[in-house]
């Protein structure tokens, strides 16, 4: 579709006509010499006026001019472009405990990975980032809007990849320190910035501790939703106790309520599940669907031609002048 960016330029158009109409002969002052062969001289009324064909040439450029400052475009189809909504960071355990088959005949981080990596997927136009961690928390995806890079890092992970303990706080240090990045970065604030650690243990590992790390996201408004996952303890028929009995049930409760954010239990897939879900209604997808029209400058064409038509009408003008 055709379209002017600055239609209101075509006021312009009359000022050539504007400007003769306004300019005034030079009047004659003071004494006059008396030159005897004055006569012999050409008057300049023969000059008083270019010919019609310069004329036309000069109206033509000067109209090509103005169109050109009218900026002409052709719009295209519009298009959807990605948009930016929260940040969210998925910190998960890959200790090793984490390789207990107690949630359902596999092993607790594939479980994970099969049902976080269905959240990823939901969180269209967020940024979504990844950390794993054990003895010490990397950072395997940063911040992106390419969701199905970060989920395939999350399918990539292995237990005991990050170390067989469990370092909450520096997970958590790991998780501010990457989203205080992208703030510098990209000018994005953190008031929608969200962590989600998953874990099945407690801390017994790490420099930085985990309350003081969860005040520290506080200060920052990193919101911490904390999930503990694995069976209950249970008795076997040989008097042996299974489960994740490490679980630190009231540590994941403070580091939650201290940011702002919630508790969950998940003891097999489907609570797993639920858990997600809940998380989804708590932070929604913020981002709206937004479309860009793509515009192609025309403004190049008319400049151009006023420039060749500019050549002949400088022509004819010396020759007549």
């Amino acid at each position: 579709m055709f379209h002017l960016a600055w239609p209101w330029m075509a006021l312009l158009l009359p000022l050539p006509w504007v400007l003769l109409r306004m300019r005034r002969g030079a009047e004659p002052g003071g004494a006059a010499v008396y030159l005897p062969f004055a006569a012999s001289v050409p008057t300049p009324a023969a000059t008083a006026t270019l010919p019609g064909g310069v004329l036309a040439l000069l109206g033509a450029a000067w109209a090509l001019l103005v169109l050109a400052a009218m900026r002409p475009q052709w719009l295209g189809q519009p298009l959807p472009v990605p948009t930016s909504g929260r940040q969210i960071m998925l910190a998960i355990d890959c200790s090793g405990s984490m390789a207990s088959q107690d949630m359902g005949g596999a092993s607790r981080l594939e479980i994970v990975q099969i049902i976080a990596g269905r959240f990823i997927e939901q969180r269209q136009g967020d940024q979504i980032g990844l950390i794993l961690f054990g003895t010490r928390p990397y950072l395997q995806a940063p911040l992106t809007t390419d969701i199905a890079t970060v989920h395939q890092f999350l399918n990539e992970a292995v237990v005991g990849i990050a170390g067989p303990q469990t370092a909450i706080g520096d997970a958590i240090g790991l998780a501010i320190k990457e989203l205080r990045r992208r703030e510098r970065t990209s000018g994005a604030p953190m008031h929608q910035a969200v962590l989600i650690l998953l874990t099945d243990g407690g801390n017994d590992a790490g420099v930085i501790p985990p309350l003081e790390a969860a005040r520290l996201a506080a200060q920052v408004g990193l919101r911490i939703f904390t999930i503990g996952v694995g069976a209950t303890e249970q008795q076997t028929l040989f008097g042996l106790t299974v489960g994740n009995s490490d679980l630190d049930v009231d540590l994941l409760k403070k580091i939650a309520n201290i940011t702002g954010g919630e508790f969950f239990r998940a003891t097999d897939p489907q609570a797993l599940q639920a858990v997600y879900r809940r998380i989804n209604e708590l932070e929604p997808t913020a981002a709206h669907k937004q479309w860009l029209r793509p515009a192609a400058e025309w403004f190049t064409w008319p400049l151009a031609l006023a420039l060749l038509l500019s050549v002949p009408a400088a022509w004819l003008m010396a020759e007549h002048l």
